[in-house]
């Protein structure tokens, strides 16, 4: 199974590279993998710590040099099917860039009083338009998207998040500022007299002029009020504050706004004393636990499937045919998991805001809700066992598998991300049953083989003991492939008339121990939005029926 992953994700990470003339990073790669792949790059399933321990297994794809920076670049070696693209992407992107240089040229040089002038004004550079690439300003975007960072900060917070300096001069400005400037569309400069430019991006600003103002009764529950003895008082929303400074503290009152992650204000509230004794000090806001974090929650499941329908999946985790996960196909949810993903993979990345969140020890509970990292990804996930100071296995509540991880890896998770449900499905394959006791090795490895690498359509026959029991169909394929007929065929199960409950999931079913029912226990009940057909009684449904007891008679 590994080997064969590994030849897909070869001829994938191939394919990207090759399309970027100038390499990709690591963290570049990882991100363009989820963009076009909908999920991260399968480090956990190959037994790869890192991205840049996946590609040094492969170097017949990719080669890895590294900058004076320390930055790695990771560029693309074609075989004999893809030197001619790589090729003509390389040769055509050198013309375009060369034929556009000299026409800038010409024109600056036409417009120049002395072709040996020093004056930058009148340089070729000077000449162009001056534009940050999409790729730097997404990048700017991305510091900026979990918390403001002042202007002074940039180079700094550049080099430790992308590992290589903000390369402003490389496109021709002479100046941060004057980069920023370009970029004004996205990200504004706030002037501040005190600690220097704010740098803030617009749509967050724009939120908070919109944002009406409410009082601190007026904030919903589960977004409480903290009071301190001298008197701060903390409206709290779904993202923590950056630090700041107390300044300029008079004997009145004062409030100092602390601008949000998100676009969320914080407003705190400091009563009048000496303000001597705050200057010099640093507003320390954050609690042992913040009060958005999850802790005596649980995360619910996707509402039933109707009998019959057809449904898009995805096979995630595999047991045996009786035991395994799957992922509903739907635009819904499966952009939905990548955008949480992204999210919480940004916000956790930050130390700051990290750290708030890390879990005692008295928290790290079987049955407890948080999120591990596991290769700078953020996963939900579900406590299963402590099994020693430094290691517990956790229940992976979006991908139905369980893991050992060690305890630095958790974090409490906020409140924001409890609304997703789990994603995990647990299935058995319907009306099948092995011919002996337990499916056999051969057996597991043919399903295995068979789920591998596609997207199938499931049948939805019932749920047993809170287990989906479907059919799965391949239709890539000129003729479609039932997966229960294939395991027949090959003498590996026998057809039933009814569905026998899963031995597996009666023994450990992580998903009815640790997710709650959605509400709509009535299995006639479907979100619309999951399934690709509903058509219980039209003709195409009737079909895949007659299509189904045709092939494997059941004994009625």
């Amino acid at each position: 199974k590994q080997a064969g992953l590994m030849e897909v994700l070869k001829k994938e990470v191939r394919a990207m590279l090759i399309a970027a003339k100038e390499g990709l990073t690591p963290a570049q790669l990882e991100k363009q993998y989820m963009a076009m792949v909908c999920k991260p790059l399968p480090l956990r399933d190959l037994g790869f710590h890192s991205t840049l321990e996946m590609v040094t297994r492969m170097p017949d794809v990719v080669q890895v040099s590294s900058c004076r920076n320390g930055t790695f670049i990771l560029k693309a070696i074609a075989d004999d099917t893809t030197k001619g693209i790589a090729k003509l992407v390389t040769c055509q992107k050198g013309r375009t860039h060369t034929k556009m240089w000299r026409k800038t040229a010409t024109k600056a040089n036409a417009a120049s009083p002395s072709k040996n002038s020093k004056d930058p004004q009148h340089s070729p550079m000077s000449a162009r338009t001056r534009v940050l690439p999409v790729t730097v300003k997404a990048e700017l975007q991305d510091l900026l998207s979990s918390s403001p960072l002042l202007l002074k900060d940039l180079d700094k917070a550049f080099l430790r998040r992308f590992g290589r300096a903000f390369p402003y001069r490389q496109y021709g400005f002479s100046s941060v500022l004057e980069a920023l400037r370009s970029v004004s569309d996205s990200i504004a400069v706030v002037e501040q007299t005190n600690t220097g430019s704010l740098l803030v991006l617009r749509k967050y600003l724009v939120e908070r002029e919109e944002a009406p103002q409410a009082s601190a009764a007026e904030m919903p529950p589960l977004e409480p009020i903290c009071e301190t003895e001298r008197g701060c008082q903390t409206a709290l929303t779904k993202w923590e504050p950056v630090e700041t400074q107390a300044v300029g503290l008079g004997d009145h009152l004062k409030r100092v706004s602390v601008v949000m992650n998100a676009s969320i204000t914080r407003k705190v509230f400091i009563q009048p004393q000496d303000s001597r004794q705050f200057l010099p000090k640093k507003l320390t806001l954050t609690p042992e636990i913040p009060p958005d974090a999850v802790q005596d929650r649980s995360l619910c499941s996707l509402p039933p499937l109707k009998r019959r329908c057809l449904v898009g999946v995805m096979v995630e985790s595999i047991v045996s045919p009786s035991q395994f996960y799957v992922h509903i196909c739907s635009r819904e949810t499966s952009y939905k998991l990548q955008d949480l993903m992204f999210e919480m993979r940004h916000l956790y990345s930050y130390k700051f805001v990290s750290d708030q969140y890390i879990m005692p020890d008295s928290a790290v509970q079987p049955g407890q809700l948080c999120c591990v990292t596991v290769s700078k990804w953020w996963y939900r996930v579900i406590i299963h066992r402590v099994i020693s100071d430094q290691e517990v296995e956790v229940f992976y509540a979006d991908y139905g598998h369980l893991q050992v991880v060690q305890k630095s890896w958790l974090r409490f998770l906020k409140w924001y991300y409890l609304k997703f449900p789990a994603q995990a499905i647990p299935c058995s394959l319907a009306r099948v049953k092995p011919v002996e006791d337990k499916w056999s090795p051969a057996a597991t490895l043919l399903f295995q083989k068979l789920c591998r690498f596609k997207e199938l359509v499931g049948i939805v026959d019932e749920y047993v003991d809170d287990v989906l029991h479907l059919f799965l169909c391949d239709t890539s394929t000129k003729e479609d492939v039932y997966f229960h007929s294939v395991l027949k065929d090959m003498g590996y199960a026998d057809v039933c008339g009814e569905n026998v409950p899963s031995q597996e999931f009666k023994e450990l079913n992580p998903s009815a121990l640790y997710i709650q029912p959605s509400g709509k226990q009535n299995a006639e009940l479907v979100d619309p939005e999951l399934c690709l057909q509903q058509e219980s009684l039209d003709a195409d449904s009737e079909a895949a029926a007659l299509k189904l007891n045709g092939a494997e008679p059941c004994d009625q």
